[in-house]
């Protein structure tokens, strides 16, 4: 999926599956030299640009410097020691004595493309500063960028495809500038990012890989803008989740950086649980359970079920004790169920989901996220949107098994992408004469799904499960928060699967009480309806506020 802050449809066909500091000085917009690059031919550009903006927050306003730029990181943590804050490799270091004379040939490096956002006048040390990225992976921070907490949003349309262009860039105010800094960051190789080096997808593209990119990009920008004694927090969307239980483990245990929040959008740790691969990994039932809130949740939105509830919120505990109990059980019964059984089986699922009770017969009761979004709406030819399931969009092959593009990713993907390329341009006064990548060019690299012992999480071919790396953070900092946000019309990442992977950390009982839930009437991407990114913001806020002076 070409926009995915999140999982890409690519990842459920392959893998396993298919979203007043320092001073700043402008510097000359004019190309980098070329470097030799694992994605593009192009070389990364000035290391920053700072213009000023201004925003208006609940009658308040908000003057701040927005700062756009790269920061070099090495593969690994002995070669990144090696470069100096330019990126290059020290004068008299290994990396300096050695180096060949064919670009191609050299220590693999990633300029990390970012944009900072500094609120003028401000206290550095007091300040907060939030990190941001998107997932996928290999999407760019674009949508989280201009979506959810930064000073501009790209206007959307409820649940519907926006018209064509021009679109529409507009201040946010729900900004999260009125309680902290904010951060960012584009993945490797996205962005106005680049790779250099021998095999540089390889050095970056992968669990462990990634997230040690990043830890050395913060610890970088912690050094370059003088924020070590700043409250910091980790904020990713999707697959940036599965990013930050282990970025947070590294920060903590590897990089001796104490973290104060760690927040957490459209969760997924646990692969194994994914409701579109489901199929293939028989015997695994689970991620039909922790799907099914989601499915009702939809057929509540759409009004499609036999009786209609008033109220969501205590429609779903009752689907939720229903998954965790009698179809839990009824699914390990596996071809021991009776016929009678799953007659009565079915028929509850149609009372939950509007489902046909013979379609769910003919499924052996598990409906895998294709297949609900592609039947959901078989009646009228609409397939049901993937990242919010509150879109449909006209059916592409009505006699296909399972859905074939999501319409929410093509309701809304022209917008970001066109604002995306304009604002930095335009505004930010960055990226001329480059190309700005809103994903990955993997060019037949393979995401590295193993681990590789950096982190305390678990990987092998039957999926990847990284909840020990944040179980792990937790342990070792008590004083750490966690914030669990998602939506209910999530299908890419359903929500009651976010809530059972935190509720089966292995932590003492005494650390759970550090986690929280928060829930919106929305899908993955929950900032696009405008009332759930007000709550986003507030419940945001109110969670940096709650956490920042736990250690004064």
């Amino acid at each position: 999926m070409h926009n995915s802050s999140r999982i890409p449809a690519a990842f459920v066909a392959g893998v396993l599956f298919a979203l007043a500091g320092p001073a700043w000085a402008a510097q000359d917009q004019s190309a980098a030299k070329p470097a030799a690059s694992g994605n593009a031919a192009e070389g990364p550009g000035p290391t920053e640009v700072t213009t000023k903006g201004s925003v208006e927050l609940s009658a308040q306003r908000i003057d701040y410097a927005a700062v756009a730029g790269t920061i070099t990181v090495g593969a690994t943590d002995a070669a990144d020691a090696q470069l100096g804050p330019d990126g290059k490799p020290q004068p008299g270091s290994q990396l300096a004595l050695s180096e060949p004379k064919n670009p191609a040939e050299t220590p693999p490096v990633a300029h990390m493309f970012y944009v900072a956002y500094f609120k003028t006048g401000a206290n550095a040390e007091d300040r907060p500063v939030t990190f941001f990225y998107n997932g996928g992976p290999g999407s760019s921070t674009m949508w989280l960028h201009l979506g959810s907490l930064g000073p501009k949003h790209v206007v959307t349309n409820g649940d519907t495809h926006l018209p064509g262009a021009p679109y529409q860039l507009v201040d946010n105010p729900d900004c999260l500038l009125d309680v902290s800094d904010e951060v960012f960051i584009d993945m490797p190789g996205t962005g106005f990012g680049r790779l250099a080096g021998k095999d540089a997808g390889k050095a970056f593209w992968g669990v462990d890989e990634d997230a040690g990119a990043f830890a050395r990009f913060i610890v970088r920008f912690l050094s370059k803008y003088n924020r070590w004694n700043s409250p910091k927090y980790i904020f990713g969307e999707s697959y940036g989740t599965t990013r930050s239980a282990v970025l947070a483990n590294l920060l903590e245990n590897g990089k001796n950086v104490d973290l104060n929040g760690v927040i957490l959008l459209s969760q997924i740790f646990n692969f194994t649980s994914d409701i579109d691969a489901a199929k293939r990994n028989p015997g695994v039932d689970l991620p039909y359970e922790l799907a099914l809130p989601t499915y009702a949740a939809t057929a509540w939105f759409h009004k499609k079920l036999p009786q209609q509830p008033t109220a969501l919120g205590p429609f779903l505990k009752d689907v939720e004790d229903y998954a965790l109990g009698e179809y839990m059980h009824a699914l390990a019964l596996g071809t021991g169920l009776s016929n009678a059984e799953k007659q009565a089986v079915a028929e509850k699922l149609h009372e939950y989901t509007g489902l046909p009770v013979a379609y769910l017969i003919k499924a052996d009761l598990r409906v895998n996220g294709g297949e609900f979004e592609k039947s959901f709406a078989d009646a009228e030819d609409m397939t049901t949107g993937r990242y919010d399931t509150r879109f449909l969009g006209p059916t592409i092959d009505p006699l296909s098994e399972g859905s074939e593009y999501d319409p929410q990713s093509a309701a809304i993907s022209s917008a970001y992408t066109a604002l995306i390329n304009i604002y930095l341009r335009n505004d930010l006064k960055y990226g001329a004469g480059q190309t700005y990548l809103s994903d990955a060019l993997f060019d037949g690299v393979h995401w590295d799904w193993t681990r590789h012992g950096e982190g305390g999480g678990f990987g092998s071919a039957g999926g990847t499960n990284v909840s020990a790396d944040l179980a792990d953070a937790l342990k070792t900092n008590p004083h750490l928060k966690v914030m669990v946000n998602g939506g209910y019309y999530d299908m890419a990442t359903p929500f009651f699967g976010a809530m059972y992977e935190e509720e089966h950390l292995p932590i003492p009982e005494t650390l759970a009480k550090n986690i929280e839930y928060d829930w919106y009437e929305s899908g993955h991407m929950v900032y696009v309806r405008e009332e759930c990114r007000k709550q986003l913001h507030d419940r945001v806020a109110a969670f940096i506020r709650s956490s920042e002076n736990v250690n004064k």
